[in-house]
C-alpha cells in the first residue's frame, strides 16, 4: 500500500486514532548564516530526495545550543540553523505532507509561541515542544507553560512531545511524564534516538501497563533511527546523552564499514521494536533521522526510510 493510496489516511488521523505504522523523516534546517541562494538549493535537493519516499511526515528539528547537559568538549560547534517553521512556510512549498514543527520552547517568549500556534496551518503543520536540556537552563518559557499557551490558543493543533529511555533509566519516571503530558495535551511522542533497544522495551512496558491501570489509551510513539557512520558521530551521539551499549559501540568502532554495520543495527532494532509494541498492542512508528552532512550518510538513510516503510507495509492489514 503506498502513501498515495486514498485508503492511506493522513498524518494528522493516524496520530489522533492512535493508528501503528506511521513512518516520519526527520531534518534539520539549514545554518543560519547561509545565503538565500543557497537555502533554495538545500531546499530544492532536500525535495527530490524526500519525494519517491513512503513516509507520512517531515519532521523538522530546532536546533539549541545544549552544553548545558555536558560539560565535556562537543565534538561538533554549535551551528544556529534557520527556524524550522519560516523554513517549512517559505521553502518547502512543493512538499505535499505534513510536517512537524519543534519547538524549543525555552528560546522563545510566550508570545511568539502563542503567535507560531494562531498561524500555525493544522492541515499542513503539527507542533512538538521540547523542554530545556537541564534543570539549570535559563528559559523563557517553560515545558508547563507552554503546554498552557497551546491550550489556551490553538488547543486543536496537534500537539506531541520527546520521550527519552535514557531519563526513564536514570529516574523510573519517564512513563509517568508521558502520561502528564498526555494529560496537558499531547496525543503523541517522538523519541531521542534509539540504540538500546532493551532501554526503550523497559519504558514502553512500564507506560503500556500503567494506561492499562488508569484505563487511559497509549498514545503512539514514534522511536527514533539515526545512522552512525563514524567514530566522531558515536561520540557525539553520546555527547547528546544517547545510550549507545557497549557490545554495540564495538560493533560500530571495529566494523570495517561503521555506516554499514549501524545501518543493519538500526533495522534491528526497528523489526525488534514491531515486534514487541505489536505484542503489547502498543501504537507505534519510527522516524529516520537525516542530520549527516556526509553524502555517503545522507544516501544511506535515505535507504534506511525505504526499508522501514517496506517493513511497516508488510504489517499493515
Amino acid at each position: 500500500m503506498s502513501r498515495s493510496e486514498p485508503s492511506r489516511p493522513s498524518l494528522q488521523r493516524m496520530l489522533a486514532e492512535a493508528r501503528p505504522g506511521v513512518l516520519l523523516f526527520s531534518l534539520t534546517p539549514p545554518r543560519r548564516n547561509a545565503t538565500p541562494e543557497r537555502i533554495k538549493e538545500i531546499a530544492a535537493v532536500t525535495l527530490e530526495r524526500l519525494a519517491p519516499l513512503d513516509v507520512d511526515g517531515l519532521i523538522l528539528y530546532d536546533i539549541d545550543d545544549e552544553s548545558d547537559r555536558n560539560s565535556d568538549e562537543r565534538p561538533f560547534p554549535y551551528l544556529p540553523t534557520m527556524d524550522p517553521a519560516r523554513y517549512h512556510a517559505e521553502h518547502l512549498g512543493g512538499w505535499d505532507r505534513p510536517a512537524v514543527i519543534y519547538r524549543c520552547v525555552g528560546k522563545y517568549d510566550e508570545e511568539e509561541l502563542a503567535d507560531w500556534l494562531r498561524h500555525a496551518d493544522a492541515e499542513r503543520v503539527l507542533g512538538v515542544f521540547v523542554g530545556a536540556s537541564s534543570g539549570d537552563k535559563s528559559v523563557r518559557t517553560d515545558i508547563r507553560r507552554a503546554h498552557a499557551v497551546r491550550q489556551e490558543v490553538r488547543p486543536e493543533l496537534p500537539l506531541g512531545a520527546v520521550v527519552i529511555g535514557e531519563r526513564h533509566t536514570r529516574g523510573g519516571d519517564e512513563h509517568l511524564r508521558m502520561l502528564a503530558k498526555q494529560e496537558r495535551g499531547c496525543t503523541f511522542f517522538v523519541s531521542q534516538v534509539v540504540y538500546d533497544v532493551n532501554e526503550t522495551k523497559n519504558l514502553i512496558s512500564d507506560y503500556v501497563y500503567e494506561c492499562r491501570s488508569r484505563g487511559t489509551a497509549p498514545r503512539t510513539v514514534v522511536f527514533t533511527l539515526s545512522l552512525c557512520g563514524s567514530l566522531k558521530t558515536l561520540e557525539f551521539v553520546q555527547w547528546l546523552g544517547v545510550k549507545v551499549p557497549r557490545w554495540l559501540e564495538n560493533s560500530i568502532r571495529h566494523a570495517g564499514d561503521p555506516l554499514a554495520e549501524s545501518y543493519r543495527q538500526a533495522m534491528g532494532i526497528a523489526r525488534d521494536l514491531v515486534d514487541f509494541c505489536e505484542h503489547l498492542g502498543m501504537p507505534y512508528g519510527f522516524n529516520v533521522e537525516s542530520v549527516s552532512i556526509r553524502r555517503a550518510e545522507i544516501e544511506a538513510t535515505t535507504q534506511l526510510a525505504a526499508d522501514v516503510a517496506g517493513l511497516l507495509r508488510e504489517r499493515r492489514p
